[in-house]
C-alpha cells in the first residue's frame, strides 16, 4: 500500500475550457483506478468532470472565454472567479492541485495558493506553449508549479533548456484514438480508389472559415481542371453549418458536409490528402496517415504581432514534433491558390512527395506513444500520485517546490 492510499485523498484539479474537461474526467477516473483508497475531488470543471464525481465551484463557462474582447469585457468577473478558486483551495488544503491548461486563469490561481501553501504539490497538465513565445514563463514557473505534464515530446527538452519546472512526457490523448484514425484494409483500398477522397478542414472558428474558404474554394477549382474529378469532404462544426453551406454554393465541387467526430474520422480513413487550416488537426490527420498541406491567414494586425512574438519556424504541431518541414505550409500572402493547389496535387498522386510525407508521420507515431500499454491519462495519473506520495512522506517544509 502506498503513503497515498491510507487515508481519503482530497484533489482539486482546475480546467478552463472543454478540452480541459475532457482530460480532466480521463485523469480523475486514472486516479480512483490507481489508488486504493477512497478519493475527493474538487475544482472547477465541465459536464464529463463533474459526471465522474468532481464537486464543482462553479460552471466552466464562466472563466472559459476565447479572444481580446471577450476577455476585456469579462475581466470583474475573471479576476473574482481566480480569487474565489484560489481561497477555496487554500481553505481545503488539498493533497494536491492540478492545473488542466489555461494557463491565463489556472497559473494566477496557482501562484496565490503557493504563497499560502508552499508545500503543496502543484502539476500542470498541458505545457503553456513557452517553446513558441514568452519563453520567460518556464522560468517563473518553477516557483509554483512541481511538474509539468506535456502533451508533445518536444516538450520537456524545451523546458529544461528554458529553464522551466521537471517536465515530463505523458502522451497526447489522441495517441489513445489510433485505432479510430488509422485506415483498416478497406479503407486504405478506398484511399487509392478513384475519385480520392480530398478532405477540406478551414477550421472551427468563424474568422477561419470566412477567410479560408474563399482560397480554399479556387484551390478545389484548380485541383479539378489539373487532376481531374475528386471527392470533397468537409468536416464541419453544427454552429457553422449554414455558414459553410452558402460559402460554397458556388464550388465547382460541392464538399460533402460531415457532422461529428465519428464521421470526421470515418472521412480520415478514407482520404487521400488534405487541405487544412494549421491546428490540431494537422496532429489528428498525421496519426491517420493522411497527407496534407496546411493553409492559415489571420487579420493583418494580428501577423504583425505574432512576427514579433511567436520564436518557432513553423506552426504546424507535425513538423515541430519532427524538428522537420515535412508538411508544407503557407501563411498569410503565400496561402493563395496556385501555392496550395502546387502543393496539394501530389499529394494525391502516387508521388515521392506523398511517400516522404507518409514516412514522416511514422516517425512521428513513434515518438508520440511513449508507452503502447500505458494510457496518457495513466501515466499522468502516476506523476500525480508521485508527487502526494513524496510530498506525505517528506512532511511539512519541503514536499510542494519544483525540484
Amino acid at each position: 500500500m502506498t503513503v497515498a492510499s491510507k487515508r481519503q485523498l482530497k484533489i482539486m484539479l482546475i480546467a478552463g475550457e472543454e478540452s480541459g474537461d475532457q482530460l480532466g474526467y480521463k485523469l480523475m477516473r486514472a486516479l480512483r483506478a490507481s489508488c486504493a483508497g477512497d478519493m475527493a475531488f474538487s475544482g472547477i470543471g465541465g459536464f464529463a468532470m463533474v459526471a465522474e464525481g468532481l464537486e464543482t465551484l462553479f460552471a466552466l463557462s464562466d472563466i472559459a472565454v476565447m479572444g481580446f474582447a471577450p476577455v476585456v469585457r469579462r475581466l470583474p468577473t475573471l479576476l473574482r472567479r481566480i480569487n474565489e478558486t484560489a481561497q477555496a483551495c487554500i481553505a481545503a488544503r488539498p493533497d494536491a492541485l492540478v492545473l488542466i491548461d489555461a494557463p491565463d486563469f489556472t497559473h494566477r490561481v496557482a501562484r496565490k495558493v503557493r504563497r499560502a501553501l508552499p508545500d503543496l504539490p502543484i502539476v500542470d497538465y498541458v505545457s503553456p506553449t513557452v517553446w513558441a513565445w514568452r519563453p520567460g514563463r518556464a522560468r517563473k514557473m518553477r516557483g509554483y508549479v512541481s511538474e509539468v505534464l506535456a502533451l508533445l515530446p518536444f516538450e520537456p527538452a524545451a523546458h529544461l533548456r528554458l529553464g522551466g519546472p521537471p517536465c515530463t512526457y505523458v502522451g497526447h490523448p489522441l495517441v489513445e484514438r489510433l485505432a479510430e484514425l488509422r485506415p483498416s484494409a478497406a479503407d486504405q483500398a478506398a484511399r487509392l480508389a478513384e475519385p480520392p477522397v480530398l478532405l477540406i478542414l478551414p477550421g472551427s472558428r468563424r474568422s477561419e472559415i470566412e477567410r479560408l474558404m474563399p482560397v480554399f474554394g479556387h484551390v478545389l477549382r484548380a485541383i479539378v481542371a489539373t487532376y481531374g474529378p475528386v471527392e470533397a469532404i468537409l468536416p464541419a462544426v453544427v454552429r457553422h453549418v449554414g455558414r459553410i453551406e452558402a460559402l460554397v454554393a458556388d464550388w465547382p465541387v460541392r464538399p460533402r458536409i460531415v457532422l461529428g467526430e465519428a464521421a470526421k474520422f470515418a472521412s480520415f480513413r478514407r482520404a487521400r490528402a488534405a487541405l487544412a487550416a494549421s491546428g490540431t488537426v494537422s496532429l489528428e490527420l498525421a496519426l491517420a496517415q493522411v497527407p496534407m498541406v496546411i493553409a492559415y491567414k489571420v487579420a493583418k494586425w494580428e501577423a504583425l504581432i505574432a512576427r514579433q512574438l511567436v520564436q518557432v519556424a513553423t506552426i504546424v504541431l507535425p513538423n515541430l514534433i519532427l524538428g522537420e518541414h515535412v508538411v508544407p505550409e503557407f501563411i498569410q500572402a503565400a496561402c493563395n491558390p496556385q501555392n496550395l493547389a502546387g502543393a496539394l496535387l501530389p499529394l494525391l498522386q502516387l508521388s515521392g512527395t506523398r511517400d516522404a510525407q507518409l514516412a514522416g508521420f511514422a516517425r512521428l507515431a513513434a515518438l508520440m506513444v511513449p508507452d503502447a500499454d500505458l494510457a496518457p491519462s495513466d501515466v499522468a495519473a502516476s506523476r500525480v500520485m508521485h508527487w502526494i506520495n513524496q510530498s506525505r512522506q517528506a512532511g511539512p517544509g519541503n514536499s510542494g517546490q519544483a525540484a
